[in-house]
């Protein structure tokens, strides 16, 4: 068995070897290891799971190219001329060949279920397409292993978007149709559900793309596509929303565990000391220097509700109010996710008491969602072994949830079973939590620029950002609403500062950040940490929004915005390979 499974390992590794779309894999003397038992089948399709995001960057660190996100510098996507075909990449092919050889050598295989086996492929496949979709748009669409004499294949144009989407959509339905793995008890495997979960998400998109990206004139086409999610998500069973015995932490614990809870993870990555397997998840959000130094928005923190089920913006004076204040009597997930009032981490297993801390935020609102409380070693090496989560079932909910507003169909029982419930697990209360909205929260309405006016509507965008902030998904939400000028117009805004000085950021009596202009004040206070505040608007520098008085804004530098952004360019060294690809509009 063990040679058997070395020569399935040769075999993979050949095929893995293979780096254009005229490069075919190495059919070896016999195909029988991989073909001819479940076995094998089952470890060449283990190779798929690459596809999925890898745990080092992680689905965490994609928000921070997002409204919500202030951050250390500008991403390439937004920083004037830094995207061009020159620098553009994404066009790489070799996961689709992998994924095609193994499905038309399946196809005549002896096993009993490679039905199963396809289906997983399939699954695969259209997760390649989606994420190829979202970048380029129009792409050529492959389904068989290309010989390397077929120019009519190798050298073809690309095949319009929905045209793909739609083989999407039947790859998805495939998948559903054939997995035969109902239930994961680690979810890490995909499964008929996450399968379906996944439909939902890629559904949700393409139809508020066919919506909001009116210039393709496909408005009418969007409402199958809605349809498609809410009849997905109805078919899923199995799954309810992680419940602690104290709901402080419920939110919280789903992603600091080492062991996928189940109850509501439906796909994610375990990873293992023991073999060396980690996520960087500590670093990239505590560390001043190894990443983005990520810091959410006050207007992001903004649209948390109270809990007794009110909005935070209604309150008169809610742009004048300080962040000890501020973060009090809030839904539960702030504090989950921010540091906040009593937070506290450890050192060595000793407790210490932690406040946003001014050297590793810009914004005064810091992340503690997916990071370890202990800071050694977490903090300064990449040693984070807690799941990585990719899909849960709180996303099915809301991704349900928006398709029944965009369709006008949105009841009051549906509303409980999603948003109300996903409200009554933050700590809202249930007689708040379970009302359909009827009024459109003006701050919403003015956030989104107009574009959306419905108040049902608006509570669920509400909704999808606080509860899925981190997890990878904003930055295609304003793609597919059309709604890239966020990008470049959102504030970097931070806490709220009455005037220049000292403040306690968690009420304990010990001032925790000195603001100041001109030379270092000193203070008595050991540990405080010192923020230089700029009296102009200077790139990498934070400055007041009154001078010296205001929201923290810090401006990491200029970010430019421009509609051909939607799609990405082709590689020009691609174009240069087959001119036939053409170019997407608006690039050179």
């Amino acid at each position: 068995m063990m040679k058997k499974l070395q020569y399935i390992y040769v075999l993979l590794a050949l095929i893995a070897t293979s780096c254009e779309l005229d490069e075919i894999p190495v059919d070896t003397a016999s195909n029988e290891a991989i073909f001819g038992s479940e076995s094998g089948m089952q470890l060449y399709a283990n190779s798929f799971y690459d596809i999925l995001p890898t745990p080092d960057v992680g689905v965490f660190q994609k928000d921070d190219l997002s409204d919500f996100v202030a951050r250390n510098g500008v991403d390439n996507f937004l920083s004037p001329n830094a995207l061009s075909p020159i620098t553009s990449t994404g066009w790489d092919w070799k996961p689709l060949r992998n994924i095609n050889y193994f499905i038309e050598n399946a196809q005549n295989s002896p096993v009993q279920n490679k039905e199963h086996f396809i289906g997983l492929a399939r699954f695969f496949r259209a997760l390649f397409y989606f994420d190829k979709v979202k970048r380029f748009g129009d792409v050529p669409w492959v389904e068989n292993t290309i010989d390397i004499d077929n120019e009519g294949v190798l050298y073809a144009g690309r095949n319009d978007r929905f045209e793909v989407m739609e083989k999407v959509l039947e790859d998805l339905n495939y998948a559903i149709e054939h997995i035969s793995l109902e239930s994961d008890a680690t979810s890490t495997r995909v499964t008929k559900n996450v399968a379906r979960a996944y439909k939902t998400r890629i559904c949700l998109h393409e139809a508020s793309f066919r919506k909001y990206h009116t210039d393709y004139q496909q408005t009418a086409t969007a409402e199958r596509w809605f349809r498609e999610v809410v009849k997905e998500a109805n078919q899923i069973t199995g799954f309810t929303l992680h419940r602690a015995a104290n709901l402080e932490n419920a939110y919280r614990e789903l992603f600091i565990t080492k062991v996928p809870y189940a109850d509501e993870t439906m796909l994610a990555v375990a990873l293992d000391a023991g073999l060396q397997v980690f996520s960087s998840a500590n670093r990239r959000f505590i560390s001043p220097t190894f990443g983005n130094r990520p810091s959410l928005t006050r207007d992001f923190v903004k649209m948390y509700l109270n809990l007794d089920g009110s909005r935070f913006t209604d309150a008169p004076d809610y742009i004048t109010t300080t962040f000890a204040n501020e973060v009090q009597d809030r839904d539960l997930r702030l504090k989950q996710t921010i540091r906040s009032g009593d937070y506290h981490r450890t050192e060595n297993g000793v407790p210490v008491i932690s406040p946003p801390n001014f050297t590793q935020t810009y914004t005064g609102y810091q992340p503690i969602k997916w990071c370890y409380d202990e800071r050694f070693p977490y903090d300064d090496e990449s040693r984070n072994d807690n799941a990585h989560i990719i899909m849960r079932w709180a996303e099915v909910l809301l991704n349900k949830a928006e398709a029944l507003a965009e369709l006008g169909e949105m009841s009051v029982s549906e509303w409980g079973n999603t948003i109300g419930a996903l409200r009554e697990r933050a700590g809202i209360a249930s007689s708040a939590a379970s009302v359909l909205p009827t009024s459109a929260d003006p701050y919403l309405v003015n956030y989104y620029k107009g574009k959306f006016t419905d108040p049902v509507m608006l509570e669920v965008l509400r909704e999808r950002a606080v509860e899925m902030i981190f997890e990878g998904l904003r930055t295609d939400d304003l793609i597919r609403w059309k709604l890239g000028e966020l990008f470049q117009s959102s504030k970097m805004n931070g806490i709220y500062v009455p005037a220049l000085g000292e403040y306690d950021l968690n009420n304990d009596g010990v001032m925790d950040v000195c603001f100041y202009q001109g030379d270092r004040p000193s203070s008595s206070t050991p540990g405080i940490a010192f923020v230089r505040v700029a009296t102009s608007d200077t790139a990498g520098q934070i400055r007041l929004s009154n001078g010296t008085s205001g929201e923290i804004i810090w401006n990491p530098g200029p970010r430019e915005w421009a509609d051909r952004k939607y799609l990405y360019p082709i590689p020009l060294v691609d174009i240069e390979r087959n001119e036939n690809l053409g170019q997407n509009e608006g690039w050179k």
